[in-house]
């Protein structure tokens, strides 16, 4: 059976929790690569109208938000203290 079709305040939620998530990261570059990898994920699978092909979509989305949860913990462990050049 599959999942069914996720509501459009669900898919909003999820594209806020992964910007949000992306701002944890201590580094400049892996903080932007990861909100430009949300949007442009986001806008690659904005034409989807197929219903199991949005659920596939959200449930990629769902894994990868748990995918960089887990990466900003790790990253912040081993976080360098100096700032990037882009940051100062």
């Amino acid at each position: 059976m599959a999942a069914p079709t996720p509501a459009k305040a669900q898919i909003l939620s999820l594209f806020r929790s992964l910007l949000r998530t992306s701002k944890n990261f201590s580094d400049y570059n892996i903080r932007e690569y990861a909100k430009r990898r949300t949007i442009d994920g986001f806008h690659q699978n904005k034409n989807l109208s197929d219903p199991s092909s949005i659920s596939s979509a959200f449930s990629e989305g769902k894994s990868q938000l748990e995918v960089a949860k887990r990466q900003s913990v790790v990253y912040s462990l081993y976080a360098p203290k100096a700032k990037s050049v882009m940051e100062m």
